[in-house]
């Protein structure tokens, strides 16, 4: 039977009535906890504590173990559940602590439930609400021509920032998670405020104009590595709590396969970018008469994910709110905020990073008169790591990375990126679960597919035309990679254009020429670094259609490409 407007105009009256009487008893709550002579404070006002216990806290002589703190914020934040039927808001808070050096001691003799309170003084708070009281969040106006103008990205539930937030998740990605647990065990203050002193950026990667465009950078915040030098007034004088979330530095790169290339001739030592190592040593301490190998000199830096939600949305063609639903719905409902605050544009997903490697002087990289070598890559820890041979990965990579050096010396810059997206971002966890079992897989059961497509390659007969079906077999899709949002990195770099691009991916390569940086040449991998095994693989995927210089494959010809089967080698 239909709700007419009247009757539900008589139900949101009522609603908002319910929500003003549970904040109305709150703060009664709230002065009573306080006592009859305080003045009461709002759901969203910090409360103070005296102390928290942690595993840095010195027990006083017959008391439990506590870390002794000064009297500081903890938040508090009214969470107002809708329904058609009723409201339910719960208030939320942390305890504060001090900054105080850690002490050796041990969390003493409180509970768990003790601490807990403790630690979190206020009631579950589930999600928040763009008109719900005491929420401010700190402007946030992305593409912005400078970064005052931007604005800081702020997800923190710290007392000093809860209201604030303009960002949904939290730093650090999946490492998240270790940081809970460190404060859940007491060996982390959950308060602490990091010291940036020194930590300056030794390279430079400075703004251009890629950056005030928020159609061409969505993926990351581009003033990610400048948090403590542009927002230091936010951060020192209004207390708020802003990370960084990406870091530059340099460092020496020491890989065999490099000490190999400088024996062979194919690379020279020249002081700058080619170093000669130091003297291996033996056990007893004295040098080695061993050739010590070579080094070589990059700039590098680590880049975290922060998602501007409409413009990721446009990157990929869907709407915004259907791009919020499913990442709502298939994290399992981990961040209701994607739902409930839709004036929160900005998402920290809970995904790998990525890695810059610069080789050569990082200024020439938006220096059009340089050129420029470029090799994109997508993590592959079984052969990058390990050496495994069913894939040309690790080959490809290191010899990119020599097509790197060797265009730096030549008075170009070289450039990898290395994308944390295991197994065309499928995943690596299925490669190994149930490699070994006789029985069937119930088709209910669902699986991440990088091991287990292995497992259906060599269980099922490994040729080249059943490649990409063994793959959406298990997995129903070939790449989950979507290279749309990869060629951010590029801009942020202020690469305009790619002399040399050590890549076969006709998706890079498409994605990295529609965000308009040309790309000159793109070359394969040498059919002398292919391995055995991993031809299934490379055949597999020039018939899909990705570059090759020489050799031609058709469908017809897929299934005369036979890898190794298991029975080929003893285990």
């Amino acid at each position: 039977m239909p709700v007419s407007d009247a009757v539900l105009t008589q139900i949101l009256a009522q609603l908002e009535a319910m929500q003003v009487s549970q904040q109305t008893m709150q703060a009664k709550l709230d002065a009573l906890s306080l006592g009859v002579n305080k003045t009461p404070i709002s759901p969203l006002e910090p409360k103070s504590t005296d102390r928290i216990p942690t595993l840095s806290s010195p027990a006083p002589a017959g008391q439990p173990s506590l870390a002794k703190v000064t009297t500081a914020a903890s938040a508090e934040a009214i969470i107002t559940t809708k329904s058609a039927m009723g409201v339910q808001s719960d208030d939320s808070g942390r305890a504060a602590l001090s900054s105080s050096p850690p002490v050796t001691g041990a969390k003493g003799g409180l509970t768990d439930k003790e601490r807990e309170k403790l630690l979190y003084p206020g009631r579950v708070n589930l999600t928040t609400y763009p008109d719900q009281h005491g929420i401010d969040p700190y402007r946030l106006h992305w593409g912005a021509s400078t970064p005052e103008e931007r604005g800081p990205v702020i997800c923190s539930r710290l007392p000093s920032s809860i209201k604030h937030r303009n960002a949904i998740g939290a730093h650090s990605g999946s490492y998240s998670i270790y940081r809970a647990l460190s404060i859940a065990m007491g060996a982390l203050n959950p308060t602490h405020k990091p010291d940036y002193s020194n930590t300056e950026p030794p390279v430079s990667i400075p703004p251009n104009p890629t950056w005030s465009d928020p159609s061409k950078i969505v993926s990351f915040d581009p003033y990610g590595h400048l948090v403590p030098m542009v927002y230091r007034k936010q951060i020192e004088e209004q207390g708020l709590d802003i990370r960084p979330s990406i870091a530059v530095t340099k460092a020496h790169l020491k890989m065999s396969e490099l000490d190999d290339a400088e024996r062979r001739g194919d690379l020279k030592v020249d002081g700058h970018v080619v170093l000669r190592s130091r003297p291996i040593m033996n056990v007893d301490g004295t040098p080695s008469d061993a050739p010590p190998g070579v080094e070589v000199a990059v700039s590098k830096a680590a880049v975290e994910p922060v998602w501007y939600l409409p413009g990721v949305a446009e990157r990929f063609g869907i709407s915004e709110s259907l791009l919020r639903r499913a990442l709502f719905e298939d994290t399992g409902g981990m961040y209701p905020e994607l739902i409930t605050r839709p004036d929160i544009k900005v998402f920290l997903p809970p995904i790998g990073n990525l890695t810059v490697y610069i080789f050569g002087n990082p200024a020439f990289m938006s220096d059009e008169s340089k050129e420029l070598t470029l090799r994109v890559h997508d993590e592959c820890n079984g052969s990058d790591v390990f050496g495994s041979d069913i894939c040309t990965c690790k080959p490809y990579l290191t010899y990119a990375i020599e097509e790197c050096i060797r265009g730096a010396q030549k008075g170009g810059v070289g450039v990898v990126v290395y994308f944390r997206k295991e197994g065309r971002a499928l995943g690596e966890v299925t490669k190994y679960a149930l490699s070994v079992s006789p029985f069937p897989i119930p088709p209910n059961i669902p699986l991440q597919p990088r091991y287990l497509v292995y497992n259906l390659r060599k269980r099922g007969g490994d040729s080249a035309d059943k490649y990409f079906k063994s793959t959406e077999m298990i997995a129903g899709v070939k790449d989950m990679r979507f290279q749309a949002l990869m060629p951010d990195v590029l801009h942020w770099l202020g690469i305009k254009k790619v002399d040399h691009m050590v890549s076969m991916s006709d998706m890079k390569y498409d994605a990295i020429v529609k965000s308009g940086i040309p790309i000159l040449r793109r070359y394969d991998i040498p059919e002398h670094l292919i391995p055995p095994d991993s031809r299934v693989e490379i055949d597999a995927k020039i018939a899909a259609g990705y570059f090759s210089s020489g050799k031609k494959v058709t469908e017809a010809d897929l299934v005369k490409t036979v890898g190794r089967t298991w029975e080929e080698t003893e285990h």
